[in-house]
């Protein structure tokens, strides 16, 4: 089939690069004339798919990257793969309604549209089928079909990757969802069929606000338990050994990405406008999970205290400013307010991360560094927020003068835990 991908982020250049493996001709598509340059010289910027692989598919013909609206024509299949922020608070779907404009342009009878991005419950049917019918003539679920399958990439997992990852599907009736389930069950190995876009829209906000809120519970609990001078980890471990009702989530210096910091914030928001209702576990979980880098840059504080020396004029290295460990995605980095937090008392902060490019600084005033002795032996304090695997932990508790590990994954007489 021609398979047009629109949106060519962490989500749809992997997608793209899998319809293309696998036989169809993908069309990449993204307004980002930049982002287009590079994919066309064969330079990824996504962490699951390196430069090797795109450079393969490139030379099979099977993939076009395109900034051109035109280069969407004569799609049988298109997906929508756009970011979705929020603004102020409420979402921005500006990026699917732009897609869904531009897609309309070129949607022939037949042909099939499915609706990736993260979003509140009723985008598919109340924005996206509007939009296209509009914009084409045709009538969703007569003309064309429509549904929604909810994206579940999850950067670095090295077991759990868009082929291996069940994919939930849907589609407004069962036309629609026969044919995006056709497409889909060509790129991965398992699809997980459901009633109606609405119910695949839910699905993946209850995931993410799922996680959200048990991060949320064990963040608290560790700020509490410090406070006790009770080892919140080894508790941890402790109710890890129960083999029925219960699931480990450890805590962090908070949460970032697109996911935990954004997407149950649509559920709450959805749920405020259509019945006037608070969602308190999310407002409660954003709030806590919120507030983890004021709790780690307090914890730093207190620790240079004991050790006679001020913020003020201390060295500060903090190591990742990726949101997780072993990825380059820095958006919404806890790091990103810990280094602000940090700067502003007037400590001197640099950082080391291997996956974060130089471009992509949480601020200005950070200086990036290379993970060496002499750096981690020049350092007041040391500050593990994203334990990639590049780093060499074992130097770190070698050469450094006091180490505040957010992730626990360090022993020795100069470290101390979140």
């Amino acid at each position: 089939m021609r398979v047009v991908i629109a949106g060519q982020g962490y989500v749809g250049l992997p997608l793209a690069v899998r319809a293309a493996e696998v036989g169809h001709t993908v069309v990449g598509f993204d307004v980002d004339d930049e982002r287009i340059k590079r994919l066309a010289a064969g330079e990824s910027y996504v962490d699951d798919i390196s430069s090797a692989h795109l450079q393969r598919v490139l030379a099979s013909g099977s993939f076009h990257p395109s900034s051109d609206p035109r280069a969407c024509a004569g799609f049988d299949v298109a997906v929508i793969a756009v970011p979705t922020p929020l603004r102020d608070g409420s979402p921005d779907l500006s990026y699917i309604e732009d897609s869904a404009r531009t897609l309309a342009r070129y949607l022939r009878p037949g042909a099939t549209v499915a609706l990736e991005s993260t979003t509140y419950p009723g985008t598919t049917t109340e924005l996206v089928a509007p939009l296209l019918e509009e914009g084409s003539g045709l009538i969703a679920g007569v003309d064309f079909h429509l549904g929604y399958s909810p994206e579940r990439i999850d950067p670095g997992n090295r077991e759990w990757n868009l082929v291996t990852t069940p994919k939930v599907v849907s589609g407004i009736n069962p036309a629609s969802l026969a044919m995006v389930q056709a497409f889909y069950a060509s790129v991965v190995e398992k699809t997980v069929p459901v009633s109606d876009p609405k119910v695949a829209e839910l699905a993946k906000l209850l995931e993410n606000t799922f996680r959200h809120v048990n991060i949320a519970l064990v963040n608290e609990l560790a700020v509490y338990a410090h406070d006790l001078g009770i080892d919140v980890w080894e508790a941890i471990g402790a109710a890890s050994s129960k083999p029925f009702g219960y699931m480990r989530f450890v805590p962090g210096p908070g949460v970032g990405g697109h996911c935990l910091p954004i997407d149950p914030s649509y559920l709450s928001w959805r749920v405020q406008r259509t019945l006037g209702q608070s969602f308190r576990f999310v407002e409660l979980a954003n709030d806590i999970n919120n507030h983890m880098p004021d709790y780690v840059a307090r914890r730093l504080v207190s620790a240079l205290n004991k050790r006679r020396k001020a913020v003020n004029g201390s060295r500060v290295l903090l190591l990742g400013l990726a949101y997780k460990k072993n990825s380059g995605d820095a958006r919404e980095s806890p790091a990103r307010r810990v280094a602000s937090l940090l700067l502003d008392m007037g400590a001197e902060v640099r950082a080391a991360d291997p996956h974060v490019v130089e471009d992509a600084h949480v601020d200005s005033r950070v200086e990036m560094v290379p993970l060496t002795a002499d750096q981690i032996a020049a350092a007041d304090a040391v500050v593990l927020l994203a334990d990639h695997d590049d780093f060499d932990l074992d130097l770190v508790v070698e050469h450094a003068p006091y180490v505040l590990d957010t992730r626990h994954r360090l022993t020795g007489p100069t470290v101390e835990s979140l």
